[in-house]
This record gives C-alpha cells, sequence and structure tokens, in this order.
C-alpha cells in the first residue's frame, strides 16, 4: 500500500509563476508591431527601432544570468520585482523618448525587466516546486501559458493603436506589468535541495559546467533559438505587411477575417503563440519520455524545413499563416527541454544562474536577429537575406546537440573517478 501521495501538477506557484511570464511575454512579444508606426512618425530608417528592440533582447540575455544569482541569494520574488520596476521604468520613459539613441538606450531597462520577469527565474522557481515527476511537464505549462502572451500582446497592441498613438500604449503597457506585482506572494518554494547540491558553491558548480564540454554545446545550439525568434518577433509584422500588401486586392485578407497586412502581421505572431502553447506542452510531455538532446536536435530540424519552405514559395495570406502555426509548434517547445536539460545534468540548486547563462547565447543570437534584420533590409530593401541566415544557423543548431552527453554531471564524475 503507498504511504505517499501523489504531489498536485497544477499547485498556486506553478500558476503564478505562469502568469508573470504571460504578462511579460505579453507587452515585449508586441514591440514588433511599432516598428511601422514608430519609424514613420520620426521618419527613422527601419534599423533605427530594430536596434533598440536588439539592445533589449541584449540587456535580456546579459540579465538573465544576473536575476537568477540575485534569485538564489536574495530570494525569488525580490529578483522580480526589481525586474518589474526595470520593465516599468523602461516602458515609460520610452514613451517619451523621441531620438533613436533615447530608444536604444532605454530599452536596456526593458530588456532587464524581461530577464527579471523570465524564463531563468521563472523556471527555477517552477522547477524547485515541481516532483521529479512532474518537473518536466511543469515548466512546459509554465512555458506555454507565457506563451499566452504572445496570443494576447500584438494584437492588443495593434487594437490600442487605432485610439491612441504608441507612447500612450507604452503607458498602458507599463500599468499591465506593474500588475503582476499581485501575484509575487504565491511564489513560495517548499520543495527541499538535494543534500548534494547544498554542499556545492555557486562558483564550484559553475566552473564544472563552463568546463563541460556538453554545457558548451548546449550554450552554442541555443543561439539559433534566439536568431530565429528575436527576427520574427520583431520583423514578421513589416514583413508581412510590405510582401502581401500586392495581393491584398484579392479578397484572400477578408476571407481570413482581417483587413489590413499590417493587421495579418499581428495575427501572424499571435497564431505563432497559439500553436506555441500545443508546442511547449508536448516538449514537457515528451521530455520526460525521451533524451531531451534528441527532441531538441529535431526541433531544429523542423524548424530549418519550415523557414526554407516558406521563403522558397510566394507569400501569401494563407502560406503566413501555415507558416506561423508550423513555427509556433517548434517556437518555444526548445524552452522547457533546454532548461531542463541544463537542471536534469547539473541539479537544480543553481539552475537560475546556469540556465541564465545559456540563455545569453540565445539573447546573443536575439540580438544579432533584430540588428541584421534592420540592417540588411535597409541594404537590400528585403528581408530574404538574414531569413536564410536564419536557416543557416537553424541547421547548425540540429548538429551541435547530437554529441551532447545527457548524464547527471555527477555521475560522469564518479565513473571517472
Amino acid at each position: 500500500m503507498e504511504t505517499t501521495q501523489k504531489q498536485n501538477l497544477f499547485t498556486p506557484v506553478l500558476i503564478a509563476s505562469s502568469l508573470i511570464l504571460m504578462l511579460g511575454f505579453a507587452v515585449r512579444a508586441s514591440f514588433g508591431v511599432f516598428q511601422i508606426p514608430i519609424a514613420q512618425e520620426f521618419s527613422w530608417l527601419r534599423s533605427e527601432f530594430s536596434l533598440a528592440i536588439a539592445f533589449q533582447n541584449l540587456a535580456w540575455g546579459f540579465g538573465q544570468p544576473i536575476f537568477g544569482a540575485i534569485a538564489e541569494k536574495l530570494g525569488d520574488r525580490k529578483a522580480i520585482f526589481i525586474g518589474i520596476l526595470c520593465y516599468v521604468f523602461g516602458l515609460v520613459a520610452s514613451s517619451f523618448a523621441i531620438t533613436p539613441a533615447g530608444h536604444q538606450m532605454l530599452s536596456l531597462f526593458v530588456g532587464f525587466g524581461v530577464a527579471g520577469m523570465g524564463f531563468g527565474v521563472i523556471l527555477a522557481i517552477v522547477g524547485r516546486a515541481a516532483s521529479d515527476e512532474n518537473r518536466s511537464m511543469a515548466m512546459g505549462i509554465a512555458t506555454a501559458v507565457g506563451s499566452v502572451g504572445q496570443i494576447i500582446g500584438p494584437p492588443a497592441a495593434e487594437y490600442l493603436l487605432t485610439y491612441m498613438n504608441w507612447s500612450s500604449v507604452f503607458l498602458v503597457f507599463a500599468g499591465v506589468i506593474m500588475a503582476s506585482v499581485l501575484l509575487l506572494p504565491f511564489l513560495k518554494t517548499d520543495q527541499p535541495i538535494k543534500r548534494d547540491e547544498l554542499d556545492e558553491t555557486l562558483g564550484e558548480i559553475l566552473k564544472k559546467a563552463l568546463s563541460d564540454p556538453s554545457f558548451t554545446l548546449i550554450f552554442i545550439g541555443f543561439f539559433s533559438c534566439g536568431f530565429q525568434l528575436a527576427f520574427v518577433t520583431a520583423h514578421f509584422p513589416a514583413f508581412v505587411t510590405e510582401m502581401c500588401g500586392p495581393i491584398a486586392a484579392d479578397g484572400l485578407l477578408a476571407s481570413i477575417g482581417v483587413g489590413t497586412t499590417s493587421a495579418l502581421g499581428a495575427l501572424a505572431i499571435a497564431v505563432i503563440g497559439a500553436a506555441n502553447i500545443i508546442g511547449t506542452i508536448a516538449a514537457g510531455y515528451f521530455g520526460k519520455r525521451y533524451k531531451k538532446k534528441n527532441l531538441l536536435m529535431w526541433i531544429y530540424v523542423a524548424r530549418t524545413v519550415v523557414a526554407a519552405a516558406f521563403i522558397l514559395f510566394p507569400m501569401t495570406p494563407v502560406t503566413v499563416l501555415l507558416f506561423s502555426f508550423s513555427m509556433g509548434l517548434l517556437w518555444l517547445a526548445t524552452v522547457p527541454l533546454t532548461s531542463g536539460l541544463v537542471g536534469y545534468i547539473y541539479g537544480l540548486r543553481y539552475m537560475g544562474t546556469l540556465y541564465g547563462l545559456v540563455f545569453f547565447s540565445h539573447q546573443l543570437g536575439s540580438f544579432l536577429g533584430v540588428w541584421l534584420g534592420g540592417q540588411l533590409y535597409d541594404i537590400y530593401g528585403t528581408y530574404n537575406t538574414v531569413w536564410w541566415v536564419g536557416v543557416g544557423v537553424g541547421a547548425f543548431s540540429a548538429l551541435v546537440h547530437i554529441p551532447v552527453k545527457e548524464i547527471p554531471l555527477k555521475l560522469r564524475q564518479a565513473v571517472r573517478v
């Protein structure tokens, strides 16, 4: 007869953590919608606001291991609260910015805010609070609910822009982010840390991880994920608006329920977010049953095929939505698998900091994806070149996951001894 009680999957920690991710991502995912309105108001090149979004992604990458370390030293809720304050300040100050440099510098605060409310801190909380049986699924659910923000953020921004200017929308979004403080009291984790993990210091586990080839391969592999996701989030609405413009008269837009190509661009990002819910939950489910590194490899292969097929065929509203759904299934499916892989190999005690370091590679890719998208567009008047760069780095990421050793580091070290 069993004496242990099965732990519930849907705990207050998981629900509150998921909602914080959702609010943070709703605002972050909407920045691509502001590309054209801000560029038109100030007569800027596309690369100017693109660089602001690129700086935001870079700050997010730098901030992720920092906020992970803050959470492990001062507590999870303090780290998230600091992140919320950075986010709100960045949005409010950006609403008054009238120069490219102003937007670019203030986007650093937004990026740090996203880091404080993002995967490094939140998934570490979810991972520590969940049982071994539920951990992979819990991280998949948290990532999926965070993706709901991608469904509601861009259309909400598009809707608000029909009634107010972009700076007022920034202030509305600042209020939304500030409201997330109401969820902080629920983030209490009672799951004990294993004794052997308590014996290790942050410096010791960092040294071991950084000297492990598998950690380096995971770090490199996550680069293309950031490149592809950030480029699509920042530039796809504008890409769709311009490329689908000539065929709008065919009546295809009306047949799918949207009135303009800009609305189609916002809808495309929302479709990615909706499909991502399916993809991330599936990743969490399969992550417990199959090797995470193999699942990651196949996800990157599938992304490469989908992106190449999309650019090789003529763009229509139908192909935009087909691409969005297909890419959405693969969108953040890498996150629960990568974070779970880090936690499995190196332990949960310092997972926030270690995953934050891996996520820095993701954000380096994000910076380049957004920045190159704007730069190459200004040079060639098209996004095709940077799109093919994204296809190439996706294929490379599939390859680098093959030699990763998905065995806990302590077991590997014990075998060597």
